[in-house]
Formats: C-alpha cells, sequence, structure tokens
C-alpha cells in the first residue's frame, strides 16, 4: 500500500522568500504553518506568537464508507480538522499484521501524532513508538502505553445494556441473536451487557452467539445473522462495522441492531437502535493538547455522560412505551445511580461473579472473558 507523500518544494522556496522579508522589517518569527495565535506578554504592543499545527494520521481497518466503525473515526477526523484548521492524513483497509506496522512506521517519519484505529493494532503500535520516541501515538481499544504511547476507547457497554432493553422488550420468541465480531474481552463485555439489559426486563430470553471473527466482511456477517435467524431469532444485534445483520433481519421480518453508528437508514422499519460512537471532540482535544505541549499518555475511558458513546435513535417500529422505558434507564446511566456490572451477576456455568452490591472495576471490565447466565454460545480460546 503506498502511502501519500507530501511535496515541500514550493512551501520550502515560500519559507525562505517570507525568512528574508521577515529579517528585512527586523519580525524574528519563523514562516512554519500556524495555529490560532496566542499572545505574547510585552505590554500595550503585545505581537501574536503562533503555535505550529502538528501533523496528524489515522490508520484504519477498514474503508469510511462502511456505515459503522470506520465511518465515526473518520467524521471525528473531519470534525477535528474543520474545529483546528488542520488537513490530516488517512490510510484505510490496513490489516491487523505486519502491514500495520509498516504503514505505522512509514506514517511516524513525517508526523507528529498518529492514531491507530482497531485493537488489533495495539502490539503494532507500541513497536514503532519504541522507535520514533519523539512522535505521538494514540491507539483505540487497547491497554498497552509508553512514554508516548496512549489508548482510548469507551463505556460503549452502557449503551449496549439500553438495547438490551430495547431486545428484551420487542422479542416475540425470546430467542435473541448475537453476531460476534471477535471473542475477545471487547466483545465480549458488550454481549454481557447486552444480556443484562435483556434480563432487566424480559427473564426468560436468552442470547445465541454465533463468531464472524470479521470486523468488516458483509457476506460472512451475512451468513452468521442468517444461522440465528434459522435458529428462530426475531431480534439481533451485532458487532460489525457493516449493515449486513440488520439487512438480513429485515429480509426476514426480524428486527436488528448494528453497532458504531446510526444504521437506520439501511432499514428504518426493522431497525432496533444500538451503541454509537462520537470521535470528534475527543480528537479535538487530543491534538489541541500536541499543539499547546499537554499531551500525556492517558488511557482514557469514556462513557455515554461526556458523550463518546451514544445510543441511536430508535427505528420507526419501535412503541413509544418501549422508548420511554429505555430512556429512564438512560437517565440512571447518565447520572450515575445505576452501574451495568453491578452485583448479583451469574455466569453461564451458575457460578456467582460478581457479589450483591459488589460493581465490577474498569480494569475487571477489560479482562472479561466469561459469558453471563443466560448467554448460549462458547467463547473460543
Amino acid at each position: 500500500m503506498k502511502l501519500l507523500k507530501r511535496t515541500w518544494t514550493a512551501g520550502l522556496t515560500l519559507l525562505l522568500v517570507s525568512a528574508l522579508l521577515l529579517a528585512g522589517c527586523g519580525n524574528g518569527n519563523g514562516g512554519a504553518e500556524t495555529n490560532a495565535p496566542s499572545s505574547s506578554p510585552s505590554g500595550d504592543a503585545a505581537t501574536e506568537i503562533p503555535k505550529a499545527l502538528p501533523k496528524v494520521a489515522f490508520v484504519y481497518i477498514g474503508p469510511p464508507g462502511d456505515g459503522g466503525w470506520t465511518f465515526e473515526h473518520d467524521n471525528g477526523r473531519k470534525y477535528m480538522e474543520e474545529k483546528l484548521g488542520i488537513k490530516a492524513d488517512t490510510v484505510e483497509n490496513v490489516p491487523e499484521n505486519a502491514d500495520a506496522e509498516r504503514v505505522i512506521t512509514e506514517l511516524a517519519q513525517n508526523h507528529d501524532i498518529v492514531f491507530t484505529t482497531s485493537f488489533g493494532y495495539m502490539d503494532q503500535t507500541f513497536s514503532v513508538a519504541q522507535k520514533f520516541p519523539n512522535v505521538k501515538f494514540m491507539h483505540a481499544a487497547g491497554y498497552k502505553t509508553a512514554d508516548n504511547m496512549g489508548t482510548y476507547f469507551g463505556k460503549n457497554y452502557e449503551a449496549s445494556y439500553l438495547s438490551g432493553i430495547a431486545a428484551g422488550r420487542m422479542t416475540k420468541s425470546n430467542i435473541i441473536g448475537y453476531v460476534g465480531a471477535f471473542p475477545i474481552p471487547e466483545v465480549i463485555y458488550n454481549i454481557n451487557a447486552f444480556m443484562l439489559g435483556i434480563q432487566s426486563v424480559n427473564p426468560d430470553a436468552k442470547v445465541h452467539v454465533v463468531w464472524s471473527n470479521t470486523w468488516y466482511d458483509p457476506t460472512a456477517e451475512r451468513q452468521a445473522a442468517i444461522s440465528l435467524l434459522d435458529k428462530g431469532a426475531d431480534v439481533l444485534l451485532a458487532y460489525q462495522d457493516s449493515p449486513a445483520t440488520l439487512q438480513a433481519a429485515a429480509e426476514r421480518g426480524a428486527m436488528a441492531g448494528g453497532n458504531d453508528s446510526d444504521m437506520s437508514r439501511f432499514a428504518p422499519e426493522a431497525y432496533l437502535t444500538n451503541p454509537t460512537w462520537n470521535w470528534g471532540p475527543y480528537y479535538t482535544k487530543v491534538v489541541q493538547s500536541v499543539i499547546d505541549g499537554t499531551w500525556t499518555n492517558e488511557q482514557y475511558s469514556g462513557s455515554m455522560a461526556d458523550e463518546m458513546v451514544g445510543l441511536a435513535p430508535f427505528g420507526t417500529n419501535v412503541p413509544d412505551d418501549v422508548k420511554k422505558q429505555v430512556e429512564d434507564a438512560k437517565a440512571k446511566v447518565l447520572s450515575g445511580e445505576f452501574q451495568v456490572f453491578t452485583g448479583p451477576i451469574v455466569d453461564a456455568s451458575g457460578q456467582t461473579k460478581v457479589e450483591a452490591g459488589k460493581t465490577l472495576t474498569l480494569d475487571e471490565i477489560l479482562a472479561m472473558n466469561w459469558f453471563v447466565k443466560g448467554v448460549e454460545g462458547t467463547i473460543p480460546k
């Protein structure tokens, strides 16, 4: 995959000419690309000292047109560009293997901060960060950090729980399907949160899980959805980047939600709701911190309260009383009155995993490798 390389010849000429003109005028400012200026404390005749704009890059697992995960990251990039006047570089369809390390390495050679936007880029990002200590790296959904590498994600399980309330109310067969992407904690704890939401309104319902082992493969995801529909599932949720599960459900007269983004436009009458992401404000904050010299290698976890995580609008066939029940639960999540993983919680084998009155820590949630009671399926090792 070839990366776009910038041509600096014209810019260099302009810089040299500007430098000569500024020197002739007795002005000591350079000719670098600048952001919004800050004032110099030199009395009434204070001058403006501009801050250099960083060079920013994003690495995408899929195409921005996927309608889900990469679509929302790309929306976040555009939001940041508009707010800060920066044009970022992007590389899409980068697989989570040695190709990722090559791409990240190439970007690190001429960028100040690189966002790697998939869990499977974690080791490659960490490796490249060791080689480029002056470049900042931010990795989505991972847990490894370095002096120049931070992580970011959000508590999308809050919205998965709310989606579960809607699913539990809308099912008639009490067979609900979930098309899981990969058997990693991120997907597992969202399936569990979905099941807990269902149980809060419909203890008789079960969730059947099928793994697609994909992030974006509409054909494989459609086939997985059909296998669940063939079992009698009348409501589905999925954790992939495409709307394939929703579209398959619509063809069978079932209801479904997607993931990452509002997918109602693909099948509004069959649409339930699903967790969504809003990356723009966070990307803006991080890049601004690089401009200001205040960047830190944080491990950030956003939530519904800070609006990094959201819940998509309901489909046209979701009744008002179901919407109200979900909205009432959402208010408790936003206020902090309710925590999704508060006990008692029993796993699929009948073992108590969370005692009554106890709440899992974020670290415990992020390491989850078990299903709650009511989830039918296995977690491959």
